[in-house]
């Protein structure tokens, strides 16, 4: 039967709480939703026993920001997405709150360590502009190698060729800036130990053969939004662990 002639029939226009956790039960979303609420509870227990507080200047801030983030550009935007979201203006609160918490109480526990990490694993967080052909024969890739360092051809050119992907290829390669945990291990390993603009000799891995051209090395600044990913990552760990530690003892009563 053509798809255009089945019909669909739902027996209810009503889904209870109950049909919600259900699904969530059967669809595997189920211990997502304890985790989050453990996470949520562990929290606001933390920020209240350390005393942090949110001012109306701090809340209306991050509102804004929300807002913003959303493209919620009016009031009946506003509303539409909480609609679509199935949110009341009093869970827009919540949200806002929550969130504002969450960044004061990780200020509060790491914002002092970024700096120290940072610069205990300088490292990991350099970065390198590079350009990438894979291949799945290394006698290729050594012959296209050879005809690159002569000049006889040019890296777009192989993209060109050897690139299946449309849109990579269109890009002569480019993968723009990675870091190390981006890469395999041994593709960073010659990557980062370049002298740019340097074509690397062709690096050989479970993928394939990878002619990789660095053009540049950019060192590692700890600017304002590597920062906050620092603290955040920090600060996710932790919670992870308090997580951990009480989950076990938790009882849920359906």
């Amino acid at each position: 039967m053509p798809m255009s002639e089945v019909t669909i029939a739902v027996s209810t226009n009503k889904i209870t709480l109950q049909d919600s956790i259900e699904e969530a039960k059967i669809s595997g979303k189920f211990n997502e939703l304890i985790q989050g609420f453990l996470r949520r509870q562990i929290i606001a227990q933390q920020a209240q026993q350390l005393g942090i507080e949110t001012t109306a200047q701090e809340l209306q801030a991050a509102a804004d920001l929300l807002r913003k983030n959303q493209k919620l550009d009016t009031a009946a935007a506003t509303l539409q997405w909480l609609k679509a979201n199935f949110l009341s203006v009093d869970d827009f609160e919540k949200i806002v709150v929550h969130k504002l918490v969450t960044e004061k109480l990780a200020q509060h526990l790491f914002g002092d360590r970024v700096e120290h990490f940072f610069h205990q694993n300088t490292l990991e967080y350099g970065g390198a502009t590079i350009y990438e052909v894979v291949l799945d024969n290394r006698e290729l890739a050594m012959e296209i190698f050879y005809s690159l360092q002569e000049g006889d051809l040019n890296f777009a050119d192989v993209a060109h060729q050897y690139i299946p992907d449309s849109e990579h290829k269109r890009r002569g390669g480019y993968l723009g800036t990675v870091n190390r945990k981006q890469l395999r291990p041994e593709i960073s390993a010659a990557v980062f130990a370049a002298k740019p603009p340097q074509l690397l000799a062709p690096v050989v891995t479970a993928i394939g053969v990878h002619l990789i051209y660095v053009e540049q090395i950019n060192p590692a600044k700890l600017d304002d939004l590597l920062r906050q990913k620092i603290l955040m990552d920090m600060f996710d760990g932790w919670l992870d662990e308090q997580v951990a530690s009480v989950a076990s003892n938790v009882s849920i009563e359906l």
